[in-house]
């Protein structure tokens, strides 16, 4: 209904354009050559076409001012892409689509609606919490309290450069507008409900943990996967790389700690304690499995405004990398972020050594220091296998002979038989 016609826009401009041909090939052009069709009238072009020219030379003088200094730099050739998301911008001019003016109208109209009660609301609670404190009724602030925070959101939820803010990683953590768009979008679009399928599917719940419900997201960058040819993995610098929860990793991925960064939710700072546990040790004398402690970190203090931890998290249990043993089936590595008894209160909790790592009982660690998943955190997982790497894992990092392990050889039923000659 809308596409405009853009033949005639370019077909003035035809004739002065020059080929590849030069004037000699053109001075020797046949006689009998048909010449070009005379270019078309200027009343052809269409009102639509101009004002879709007009439109197209306003969002090009726009660009050309944003990109103008990369311009200069590179001589004035190809435009360079941007280095980054944008600002939202309205994507039909007035009057193209009169719904869409009147949508958005409509938007404002009630936004404004909105901020108006919000003031009135926020005048009548700044009058109620001026009154001494015998004649205040907490119950009743506190609903005026919450009832601001839900206007708050409502003022700005439908505007339509919030919403492309927080969708595209322009959202200002501090305000509350932009916690409830990114928390709405981390649990309603996938991200969380992809997490807790992996979590349950490996039985990571109940294995290690009666409950989880994680409250912010946890992301955890390793290294890209090593190239299938040997003489470019050492060649080739490997970026980092995201890491969907419960896929295969290799050995090699996980060498070095992760790269950990996190979305929260609340403004205040609290502690976190750090754990990483591997589900699936082989235990011999028991002919079952146990777990291993490969990286512990307690007292990290996070918050809405900080997206990565600002302490070192290798100082207390230092970070050993993941080493499935050889013969073993894949191994469940799980990754904790549990917020502490104490927000405020930093715990004291030894330092594991190399031979404390090992049957590291999680169920009476939480208990002893408080640690509870039903009271959220962040959780992530993956799983991985043995390789040749594991063994350079035993030889270099833990210095100690690699174990093997396998499955027991079955009873022999014909045995007997097979000892006995077949014919005399």
């Amino acid at each position: 209904m809308l596409a405009l016609r853009r033949l005639p826009r370019f077909t003035p401009r035809l004739a002065s354009i020059r080929g590849n041909a030069t004037l000699d090939a053109a001075a020797h052009t046949p006689a009998d050559t048909p010449p070009p069709p005379p270019p078309p009238p200027a009343a052809a072009v269409t009102a639509q076409a101009s004002a879709a020219e007009g439109k197209q030379a306003e969002d090009g003088s726009r660009d050309a001012n944003a990109d103008g200094g990369s311009q200069q730099q590179n001589g004035g050739g190809r435009q360079q892409p941007a280095q980054g998301p944008r600002e939202w911008c309205r994507p039909i001019a007035k009057g193209v689509e009169p719904a869409y003016d009147y949508a958005l109208r409509y938007i404002l109209k009630d936004a404004a609606f909105i901020r108006k009660e919000l003031e009135a609301l926020r005048a009548e609670l700044e009058a109620a919490e001026s009154k001494p404190e015998g004649e205040r009724d907490e119950a009743a602030l506190q609903s005026m309290r919450e009832r601001v925070g839900i206007l708050e959101i409502q003022s700005e939820v439908n505007l339509p450069d919030v919403r492309w803010k927080a969708r595209n990683g322009m959202a200002d953590m501090s305000k509350p507008i932009y916690r409830h768009l990114v928390e709405q979008r981390w649990r309603e679009e996938g991200d969380l409900d992809l997490l807790m399928e992996r979590i349950y599917q490996m039985n990571v719940v109940p294995d290690m943990l009666p409950a989880l419900h994680p409250s912010f997201d946890l992301r955890v960058k390793f290294a890209e996967p090593p190239p299938k040819s040997n003489y470019l993995r050492t060649r080739v610098k490997r970026s980092l790389k995201e890491v969907e929860p419960g896929i295969f990793l290799f050995p090699e991925q996980t060498r070095r700690p992760p790269e950990l960064s996190m979305t929260l939710f609340h403004t205040d700072t609290r502690l976190y304690t750090l754990l990483m546990v591997d589900l699936d040790v082989p235990d011999p004398e028991r002919q079952s499995f146990t777990t291993y402690l490969h990286w512990m970190q307690p007292n990290i203090p996070l918050s809405a405004f900080r997206s990565a931890p600002t302490v070192p998290l290798n100082t207390h249990t230092p970070y050993v990398p993941p080493h499935p043993q050889r013969g073993t089936p894949y191994h469940r590595y799980v990754l904790l972020m549990f917020p502490q008894a104490s927000p405020t209160e930093p715990i004291d909790i030894p330092v594991y050594e190399e031979a404390d790592r090992l049957g590291f009982h999680f169920r009476a660690f939480a208990d002893q220091y408080g640690f509870d998943g039903s009271r959220g955190g962040g959780a992530h997982m993956w799983r991985e296998v043995w390789d040749e790497t594991v063994s350079q894992i035993y030889q270099y990092t833990l210095k100690k002979e690699e174990p093997r392990f396998g499955k027991l050889p079955k009873p022999d039923p014909y045995a007997e038989v097979k000892r006995v000659k077949k014919y005399l």
